[in-house]
């Protein structure tokens, strides 16, 4: 049966926004399509029984990006999509952040929200559609969720703030803000900037909240007109009496493991003993024929208890006495310090270490061969030349585990990228494929913004001419009412138990990223002003650290890095360097010890560890290349002989003929009197005419000619061959 759908209007920014639902997907609990443009993105969201033994609220967001959407095939093996790339997994992650909150706390049914791009345009982004698409299906369906939130991307172009740019406008734009709120205020920020300032940024964010209310009223629109009845779940509740009668139990012990010198074995260890402590206090009364089920889900209700407990007194004592778990005050930064040249083959290699987090970066220069090639539905350069990959191994947080690449490592990674990219050099400065690496080696409060000092290093180190340097810090708050302290550099405690989280990089003149997750409305511009200038404070004072080591990149990379040398080439001659199959190219690599790029347009890059190699495979390709010059004096070897002269190969793949009468200065019977295959002879070029012939003459080097003399010789005029010719020299 055909199904009537409806569809809302309203604008973001100053572009159509169409949401359509009731056509698609009508067995998930809410599905909707969004369209900006040509754009197009599909969301359904599903709700799901409670699985057994599960403690946590099992929340999934899928985004799946198809390349049919961009009229595409993929481009692997199997011409089918597979594993979700970094940009894909980042819209998952944006996605997830802002609407995983909005949950009533203690939910413990499957949700599953599933995104699918439909088209894709060249100018309208997927990312911010997607936000709201997922916020719409969710809204209108039977899970209970206290949504919804909007979604939107600022620019910065020609020093003006810009609503929901196109892809056009973000070529040039100096700021890429995703904002994403509810209608009381901001949720979530993810940033990449070029150096912009403070002031700006909290503009930008302002501007952002106001342009997402026309999209947050249109979902209250349709939860009103199309909307499911929310269903009953199951949720996890822990009693207030309970709380506070643990609260009132812990409070006294609690605060002496705080007032104990700092380390993770004192704070974590101390608190573990006196959960397991107070667990087995109040679980010892329980009846003996208590069933093992039951007492297993009492100790747990215990231990949630414990942890809410935990969490307001530990807020209490940094409100109050401004004293934070590990003793610090809130504008404190844990001790610092670094090193560069860690590894002997690496290319360059920094380590950063700022309290109990620590962070190795290792850096790698390739040629332009290596870029990353991108197979996804965003039209910009379709090779990345800057790779940043983070890993975080069980060790680095003192517990064992398999090792695997999750969309932390991916996220992680790709902010540390965007924190960078600003300051790398342009292409045609420095023509490297650059791949950063950064381990974890030990966790305690943001190892991404320890990852993102750590690359600075790394890249200063091999020799990079980055535009500044860039270091980071986590911040974080307390809020209670009107009351509130803002954190610096935050453990991993106080990341749990906050009000807010968010990673700030950038140089000693500006912004470079921004990650910001708000767990609680009422963050007022002046809080987010007075936020980021504590964080300008504290990257400085770390970057100040960082120069100490290292206040520059090095004028002279490492002896084993390759050296990049760049030629440009006429495009009509490319087929010569590379050869019949790429048998020249190949031959050339080898015997050079080089590796050779090609570009279309011509530009040739050529790397090498040694200068030596270099210069053999650029003499070479000047040879294939070079251009013949009439008047030029060439030695080249006879390649072929017939009753008329002599064709003799003056530059590798280019033959000239020595007609039988320019042989010699006197009269001769036979060609091979004078010349044979394989000789070497020195001859002048007197031609080259419209179809590329070349004719040589070795009697115009014997006589002492001028090319012109020589061109009327080879037209046919007669010249005398007496010795008094035969004086005439230049």
């Amino acid at each position: 049966m055909q199904r009537n759908p409806k569809i809302y209007r309203t604008k973001l920014g100053d572009k159509d926004i169409i949401i359509e639902t009731g056509k698609l997907a009508g067995q998930a609990g809410g599905a909707v399509t969004i369209r900006q443009g040509d754009s197009l993105i599909f969301s359904a969201a599903t709700l799901g029984n409670v699985r057994e033994g599960l403690d946590f609220f099992p929340l999934t967001v899928e985004y799946e990006e198809r390349m049919y959407a961009g009229g595409r095939i993929p481009g692997s093996f199997f011409r089918r999509e597979g594993r979700p790339r970094g940009e894909a997994v980042l819209i998952a992650r944006m996605t997830d952040r802002p609407i995983r909150p909005l949950f009533p706390e203690g939910m413990r049914n499957e949700v599953q929200v599933i995104l699918m791009s439909f088209s894709a345009d060249k100018e309208n982004p997927l990312d911010h559609l997607a936000i709201n698409a997922a916020s719409a299906s969710l809204i209108i369906s039977d899970i209970p969720w206290h949504g919804p939130v909007g979604a939107v991307r600022i620019g910065y172009v020609d020093e003006q703030l810009v609503v929901n740019p196109g892809f056009s406008e973000m070529e040039v734009s100096k700021l890429d803000l995703m904002v994403v709120g509810t209608k009381e205020a901001i949720a979530m920020v993810e940033c990449g900037a070029d150096e912009v300032s403070e002031q700006i940024m909290v503009e930008a964010l302002e501007l952002g909240h106001q342009a997402i209310q026309p999209i947050i009223e249109l979902q209250e629109q349709m939860a009103r007109e199309v909307g499911k009845e929310k269903r009953e779940v199951d949720r996890t509740v822990i009693e207030p009496e309970l709380v506070n009668q643990i609260k009132n139990r812990i409070n006294e012990p609690l605060q002496e493991i705080l007032r104990k010198p700092y380390s993770k074995e004192n704070l974590y260890g101390g608190i573990d003993t006196l959960k397991a402590t107070v667990v087995d206090e109040m679980t010892a009364d329980q009846p003996e024929d208590l069933h093992e089920s039951d007492l297993k889900s009492f100790k747990k209700m215990i231990g949630n208890a414990f942890g809410e407990a935990e969490k307001a007194i530990v807020r209490k004592r940094i409100l109050n006495d401004r004293k934070r778990p590990d003793g610090r005050n809130p504008e404190d930064i844990r001790e610092v310090w670094c090193e560069v040249d860690v590894s002997p083959r690496a290319h360059g290699s920094g380590l950063f270490t700022r309290g109990e987090t620590q962070v190795l970066t290792m850096a790698t220069l390739g040629t332009p061969r290596e870029a990353k090639e991108l197979d996804n539905l965003i039209p910009t350069d379709q090779k990345k030349r800057y790779m940043h990959h983070y890993n975080f191994p069980p060790f680095c947080v003192g517990e064992t585990g398999r090792l695997y690449t999750g969309r932390r490592e991916i996220g992680h990674g790709l902010l540390a990228e965007r924190a960078l990219e600003p300051v790398l050099p342009d292409e045609q400065d420095f023509p490297y494929t650059l791949r950063l690496v950064s381990e974890v080696l030990a966790s305690n409060g943001s190892s991404s913004m320890a990852s993102t000092c750590g690359s600075t290093l790394a890249l200063m180190d091999t020799g990079v001419p980055i535009k500044r340097p860039v270091s980071g810090i986590a911040m974080g708050m307390i809020k209670e009412d009107d009351d509130y302290v803002i954190l610096t550099d935050i453990l991993g405690m106080e990341d749990h138990l906050g009000d807010l989280d968010f990673k700030v990089t950038g140089t000693s003149d500006g912004i470079t990223a921004l990650q910001m997750d708000i767990k609680v409305s009422g963050i007022t511009t002046e809080i987010m002003s007075e936020a980021l200038e504590q964080a300008r404070k504290a990257r400085l004072f770390i970057l100040d650290k960082m120069l100490e080591v290292i206040d520059k990149p090095r004028t002279e990379m490492k002896d084993h890095a390759p050296r990049i040398e760049i030629l440009h080439v006429p495009v009509e001659k490319i087929g010569a360097v590379i050869g019949k199959g790429g048998e020249t190219i190949r031959n050339l690599q080898e015997e050079t010890g080089t590796r050779i790029d090609i570009e279309d347009d011509g530009t040739i890059f050529i790397a090498a560890t040694d200068g030596v190699g270099y210069q053999a495979a650029r003499e070479r390709i000047e040879r294939l290349t070079e251009e013949v010059e009439v008047g030029r004096i060439y030695t080249g070897k006879v390649v072929r002989t017939t009753d008329f002269g002599a064709f003799i190969e003056i530059l590798p793949g280019q033959d000239g003929l020595v007609h039988i009468s320019q042989l010699d200065t006197s009269h001769v019977n036979k060609v091979t009197d004078v010349v044979k295959e394989g000789d070497e002879v020195t001859v002048m070029v007197t031609n080259v005419d419209n179809q590329g012939r070349i004719r040589l003459s070795r009697q115009a080097l014997l006589e002492g000619w001028s090319v012109e003399e020589a061109q009327e010789q080879d037209q046919g005029g007669k010249k005398s061959s007496n010795r008094g010719n035969r004086g005439r020299r230049r």
